[in-house]
């Protein structure tokens, strides 16, 4: 073992300074003979301790390389990344899980305001054997209770109404179908009309466009407008809301009055929708619509 005394102290002073001097000689360019000399002279005091150094961290480095190349190493790494990608799967399927139980909520809320009685079912697929351009399929059939003529809904309003229905699933007809025609009254007055899929002739291009009867009839950008509903609630249960009147047109010598219509549902991304399979006891009029907000909180 290494001692403290005035000899070791002296000696590592020695080496101390050998080193710095070395360094400073190193960094001077040229290939003067005293600076050559004095390097040769550094290597050969301290070639011995840095290879005593490599000796021993030799066996080390060896180990590690060792390990990561073993098939034992390779194989662990493999089931790590295995993990971590099945991790990564249930995080997304929490996630969706919880987005489906926010949209479940919002549909009973919806079914509550409108005393609609509802199956709940998921839209399975945008695509049909029959290839009708706006409709879904969900995972919900006759033996839940589900007929054709009846309304779908979602939290947010009108999704559209079944027109064939199996055992297990049905077809939804969107009310964005050009095939499509729905009842509709505006909020807080008796003016009628009828929510059509698409563009109507003469009307704006639109998702949903309203087609008023009466050509006086007072609609502004900003009214709301609710499914009318129809006789025994088959196939539009009252109250349920369409969407938002954007832009009001009058055709020259149109007998209506034409109306863009935003849709309250984003059919783009369907998922949880219920069909309403008994109809309210009375007409929820615009109880089921969401509050307004305030003036102040409009920008």
């Amino acid at each position: 073992m290494f001692r403290d005394s005035s000899r070791s102290r002296l000696i590592l002073a020695v080496l101390l300074a050998a080193a710095v001097a070395l360094l400073v000689l190193d960094a001077r360019p040229g290939g003067d003979p005293v600076t050559s000399a004095a390097r040769a002279g550094g290597e050969l005091v301290f070639a011995p301790t840095a290879a005593g150094v490599g000796w021993a961290t030799a066996p080390a480095a060896a180990l590690y390389d060792g390990l990561r190349q073993s098939p034992e190493t390779s194989d662990r790494i493999t089931e790590l990344e295995q993990a971590n990608a099945d991790l990564k799967d249930q995080l997304q399927a929490a996630r969706i899980d919880e987005q489906r139980s926010k949209q479940l909520d919002e549909l009973l809320d919806l079914a509550g305001l409108g005393g609609y009685e509802i199956v709940a079912a998921q839209a399975v697929t945008h695509v049909t054997s029959r290839g009708y351009a706006d409709t879904v399929t969900i995972d919900a059939g006759t033996e839940s209770g589900v007929r054709p003529d009846m309304t779908v809904v979602n939290g947010s309003g009108l999704v559209g109404r079944v027109t064939e229905a199996g055992p297990h699933t049905a077809t939804v007809m969107l009310a964005t179908d050009v095939k499509s025609a729905v009842g509709a009254r505006l909020e807080a007055t008796r003016k009628i009309g009828v929510v059509n899929g698409g563009t109507v002739p003469g009307g704006p291009e639109a998702e949903l466009t309203l087609e008023l009867f009466d050509l006086e009839a007072q609609v502004d950008p900003g009214d709301r407008v609710v499914t009318l509903g129809s006789h025994e609630g088959a196939p539009f249960v009252p109250g349920v809301p369409i969407g938002t009147v954007e832009e009001v047109q009058v055709a020259p010598g149109a007998l209506s009055r034409l109306a863009d219509i935003a849709p309250a549902v984003d059919f783009s991304s369907l998922d949880v929708v219920g069909v309403v399979v008994r109809g309210p006891e009375e007409d929820p009029r615009d109880s089921v619509l969401p509050p307004r907000p305030d003036k102040g909180d409009r920008s």
